[in-house]
């Protein structure tokens, strides 16, 4: 039962599918190393064992009269800290929100559950997912599995922390900036940002709603594509052996995303770009100069919607947040609205202008981040090292969100650095399958 903990999701639910696994047993072995794990308290905010063992009861008893709900059926998860539970507290790793507890389940973990996904907890989290290094001396910072003296990432820090130290099968997060794939790239986990609206937002604490998306992050790409369905509230697919990348072909970006790069990024990402190339694939370069624009306005486009939502509250209980994460809202106070409508404007028509600049590659590469995971204690006593490594951590992944992409980040096999493919918007499915032959390529 130990090895159940280091498994992946879908051989865990096929494993309950066939009788060799109790719903209910498994569990109880996730909840027993929680509980006994040193850094439990830094990854988790709350262990819902009574809604756990209740899930997983009735998972082991459908199993036994063949009435399981999906391939998934019984397998334990855990959800970040932004994803409303009824009546558990839902925090979003912010003092302001301490005692916030809702009445109902966020859609998504409401699709789950008919899935048959097991709730274990929720996780710690950036402060209201405004960061993408996982630093939050309010509530916790969970490790990172690499170095436990760096940062994790974030926001989605404690759902990667959870999936990395065997305390939860797959998590469940989210990214607005990077959230999702930030995180699995320095826990060497496989990360899933879905398009804006792909997925349903109804009971997620918000950050900036023309960004926000939900994406699981889990071992590997067939845990991706099984968890994106169950969310979708569907049945996860049956995943085919990936084939090679002969006919593929990929864009490689140069337009910001390399510039920067620490040493054993560089190097990661030049190895697994001749992994690819080996395994078939073709490898063109993509200069894309008006990506400058949106990337320029990011500070606008993020801080307006961020300050437009959380304004009212910083200005009553402001004083209860973290400093660095309360001066990046603020930024957004003094936005004007003609400001960020034309911001929003210009994003748009380079969306367009990236889909046609796209049209015929199967997705577009870059490193996830350009930096790995920076130390915790020096984030936490120079201020300008925060904001710099902050934006720094950020800006790959960012522009995925910004031009609308979906996105799947991988482990390249260097530790904390990981390979981002960028896929069209709402072809996740697609992307999948594309990631799916790449991860098979890089292993």
């Amino acid at each position: 039962m130990s090895d159940w903990t280091e498994m992946n999701a879908l051989a865990l639910g096929d494993g309950i599918g066939r009788g060799e696994i109790d719903a209910a047993k498994l569990t109880e072995t996730f909840l027993e190393k929680i509980d006994e794990h040193p850094l439990r308290d830094r990854i988790y905010a709350r262990v819902t064992a009574d809604r756990a063992r209740a899930e997983a009861k009735a998972a082991a008893e459908r199993a036994r009269i063949g009435r399981r709900r999906s391939r998934l059926d019984g397998v334990p998860v855990s959800w970040k800290d932004l994803f409303d539970t009824a009546g558990i507290a839902t925090e979003a790793g912010s003092a302001m929100l301490a005692g916030r507890v809702p009445s109902a389940d966020a859609r998504v973990l409401r699709n789950g559950a008919a899935m048959g996904l097991v709730c274990l907890g929720k996780t710690h989290m950036s402060e209201l997912a405004f960061s993408g290094l996982g630093l939050n001396p309010v509530t916790a910072t969970p490790p990172c599995v690499n170095d436990q003296a760096a940062v994790p990432g974030g926001s989605s820090s404690g759902a990667a922390a959870s999936v990395a130290f065997g305390l939860a099968a797959a998590a469940i997060g989210s990214d607005t900036g990077g959230s999702v794939r930030v995180p699995s790239a320095w826990n060497d986990l496989v990360g899933l940002k879905t398009t804006s609206g792909r997925l349903p937002l109804e009971g997620v604490v918000p950050l900036a709603k023309g960004f926000d998306t939900v994406g699981p992050l889990c071992r590997d790409v067939a845990d991706a594509a099984a968890l994106f369905a169950a969310l979708d509230g569907v049945q996860p697919p049956v995943p085919g052996r990936a084939g090679g990348l002969s006919g593929r072909r990929f864009a490689r970006l140069r337009t910001i995303v390399e510039d920067d790069l620490s040493p054993a990024i560089a190097e990661a990402y030049e190895a697994a770009l001749a992994k690819l190339g080996a395994a078939g694939a073709e490898i063109v370069d993509f200069d894309f100069p008006a990506l400058e624009g949106p990337m320029g306005d990011a500070g606008v486009l993020y801080t307006a919607e961020a300050w437009a939502e959380w304004g009212a509250l910083i200005d009553e209980k402001g004083d209860l947040m973290f400093g660095a994460v309360r001066s990046r809202f603020a930024a957004g106070k003094e936005v004007a609205a003609a400001t960020f409508l034309r911001a929003v404007e210009r994003m748009k028509a380079v969306r367009a202008e990236w889909a046609r600049a796209t049209a015929g590659v199967d997705a577009v590469l870059c490193p996830t981040t350009p930096n790995l995971p920076p130390e915790a204690e020096r984030l936490m006593t120079d201020g300008e090292y925060y904001v710099s490594e902050n934006l720094r951590t950020l800006r790959n992944t960012r522009v995925g969100n910004l031009m609308g992409l979906a996105g799947v980040s991988l482990p390249t096999g260097t530790p904390s650095a990981g390979l981002l493919l960028n896929g069209a918007p709402w072809g996740e499915s697609r992307l999948l399958r594309v990631a799916a032959e790449t991860e098979r390529a890089l292993a």
